[in-house]
């Protein structure tokens, strides 16, 4: 069946796995992608829901260099909101509720579209190295397929274990048989491996819900879309949401389960998402809180089974479901199925170069869950990175690797490779030290002309880049250039609460008040005929406006972003003995022997790498 050599396999068709066989394929590499069941092909294993705070802005990154997973969300959206948007730019952040059917069948119907790019369905069991370098893979049936490159996108399926109470079983997720046999492989080649746990809430039917009860949670008005591109359009009608409460009627009915929670009783010993904790968690660590949020999300246009966000727990089926009875429109609830826990191996980043392939061998490459992090967006953005650089790898080619002042996948992988992870790792907008640069809005200005110069990213993709940056510039020229009209001006300010002024002046000082927005001097006469004669769009205003009003931000936050430069221009030869340095710490040496950064900007942000340390490293390289 597998005469001929693959360039690129992909083992795993979740987030990461789909990503990662679409970029590779798209590149010109003939790539296969190895599932246990194709019927799941980007299933959406948790809430059916992408993007949200700082994960929307990975979405919009993901899209701009030509992946699927924009598109996609766009295709299957059944409510758009724009989070944040009471806070600056660098906050906002795009979110969509997904049809979660409609999610797996438009990310597989794009996958076979795709030339280059074949399936199979089987599990993988054994990797095929040779010299230290991979060669391929071996499935259960012994079968034994070849390629240049292999990529590891497992999830959570690595040994993973369900529990339920003090009931447990082996899978992957629900209805799903867990994956053996791969986690020992890799430790036989020197790979180090951990446990980590995550969890889901009940799914119920809404049928059974009473509405009225809640607080209705609607999208936004206008709605936006995630993709860049012309293939998607936004939303015409949209699903509500709702919010509810937990009380401390259902706290101490899930506190009656505690004894047999697999959290508390010993069953589960590996560490799941802070910042994602189970409603078990969550009343346990905030003991102080009355009550926490429930947002009661549907799954889809024309299905009543609904996602109960907020409750994701172990306990047993029956404390679930007397407690959750207990919730404010709960009250004659019925179970499609129990929420659950589960754990699964993971293997270490710090185990990985910057372009995702493995220290230890050649050409194998990890992304997603396996290398601890959480999220479908976090995985997404592994996944195109793992993709462009396996096929990079075979064709010869450098590494792509993104920087922290470019994009929040940047910021993503940096954290991993050099900081490692004990817990499952979700992004925040916090974690960026450049997020006024990487705001959502420009994610196509930073990344598009770098993925169209590596043949992801097609002609009609930069053209649209380069027409709104057009836009963008020589509409900040207009602003800094053309004077408002007085009177309107000072109707806007009094209607505002503010100083009038004595004289006009340039729109530019005016957009640059922080009360004053674009929608508020749209329609002034000479921007306004500006703004028709030459077919602005609303993204390029929103950029322009942008620009003006956070101008001293944006420039700070470049100097800083070239200074970092600097030290990503000193370079590490490859091999370098640390313990030569006498004067380095046992620390440093130990850290830097362990983790090999390429740079001294890489190095400078090691945990454990301290400033004396770089200066030593500094003379060491001749500075």
């Amino acid at each position: 069946m597998f005469e001929s050599k693959y360039d690129v396999i992909v083992v795993g068709a979740g987030h990461a796995g789909c990503e990662a066989a679409a970029a590779a394929a798209n590149m010109g590499s003939k790539t296969l992608l190895v599932t246990m069941n194709l019927q799941n092909v980007a299933q959406m294993s948790c809430n059916p829901a992408m993007g949200g705070i700082a994960k929307g802005q990975i979405i919009r990154e993901i899209d701009a260099l030509g992946g699927y997973s924009g598109i996609v969300s766009d295709r299957s959206a059944i409510q758009f909101k724009m989070l944040n948007k009471s806070k600056g730019p660098a906050m906002w952040s795009p979110r969509v509720q997904s049809d979660r059917s409609l999610f797996t069948l438009e990310w597989r119907q794009m996958l076979e579209e795709t030339q280059n790019l074949d399936f199979y369905q089987e599990m993988i069991v054994d990797v095929l190295v040779e010299k230290q370098t991979i060669v391929g893979v071996v499935t259960s049936l012994g079968l034994k397929i070849y390629s240049k490159t292999v990529i590891l996108t497992n999830g959570t399926f690595l040994n993973g274990l369900i529990h339920i109470g003090e009931k447990n079983f082996g899978g992957g997720r629900a209805g799903e048989k867990a994956a053996i046999g791969l986690t020992q492989s890799l430790l036989n080649h020197g790979f180090e491996s951990g446990r980590m746990k995550t969890g889901t809430p009940p799914r119920v039917d809404g049928r059974s819900l009473d509405y009225t009860k809640m607080e209705e949670q609607p999208g936004d008005e206008s709605p936006s879309k995630f993709s860049y591109s012309s293939h998607t359009l936004p939303l015409k009608k949209q699903r509500s949401c709702h919010i509810t409460h937990t009380s401390d009627e259902v706290h101490d009915i899930l506190r009656s389960g505690f004894d047999r929670s697999p959290m508390f009783n010993g069953s589960i010993q590996s560490t799941g998402p802070r910042y994602c904790p189970s409603i078990e968690d969550k009343i346990n660590r905030f003991s102080d809180k009355s009550q926490h949020q429930i947002f009661v999300e549907p799954e889809g246009w024309n299905t009543v089974e609904v996602y109960v966000n907020g409750f994701s727990t172990s306990l047993p089926d029956d404390i679930q479901y007397r407690a959750l009875k207990k919730v404010k429109g709960f009250e004659n609830v019925k179970f499609f199925r129990p929420g659950y826990a589960i754990e699964y191996d993971y293997f270490p980043p710090t185990q990985l170069y910057h372009n995702l392939e493995t220290k230890s061998i050649k050409n194998l490459f990890f992304a997603g869950q396996i290398n601890g992090t959480t999220g479908y967006e976090e995985a997404a953005a592994q996944g195109i990175m793992a993709g462009i650089n396996a096929h990079l790898k075979c064709t010869e080619k450098a590494p792509f690797v993104l920087g922290r002042e470019e994009a929040y996948i940047g910021v993503l992988i940096d954290d991993l490779i050099l900081k490692g992870t004990k817990e499952p790792y979700r992004m925040f907008t916090s974690r960026a030290e450049y997020r006024t640069l990487l705001r959502q809005d420009n994610a196509d200005e930073r990344l598009t002309p770098i993925s169209h110069t590596l043949g992801l990213a097609d002609d009609e993709r930069l053209r649209q880049v380069e027409n709104k940056n057009r836009q963008r510039i020589n509409l900040v020229q207009f602003l800094q250039n053309t004077s408002f009209n007085l009177e309107k001006t000072n109707a806007l300010l009094l209607s505002k609460n503010e100083q009038t002024v004595k004289q006009t002046d340039k729109f530019s000082k005016l957009l640059a008040r922080p009360s004053i927005n674009r929608s508020d001097i749209f329609m002034q006469h000479e921007l306004h005929q500006y703004l028709l004669d030459n077919s602005i769009t609303d993204e390029a205003f929103e950029q322009a406006e942008i620009e003006i009003k956070y101008a001293g931000y944006i420039d700070k936050e470049r100097k800083n972003a070239d200074k970092l430069k600097r030290l990503e221009n000193i370079k590490i030869p490859k091999g370098f003995n640390f313990d030569c340095l006498a004067s380095l710490s046992y620390e440093a040496k130990e850290k830097l022997d362990q983790i090999r950064p390429s740079t001294l900007a890489q190095a400078s942000r090691i945990s454990g790498i301290n400033p004396s340390d770089i200066s030593v490293l500094l003379v060491a390289m001749g500075r």
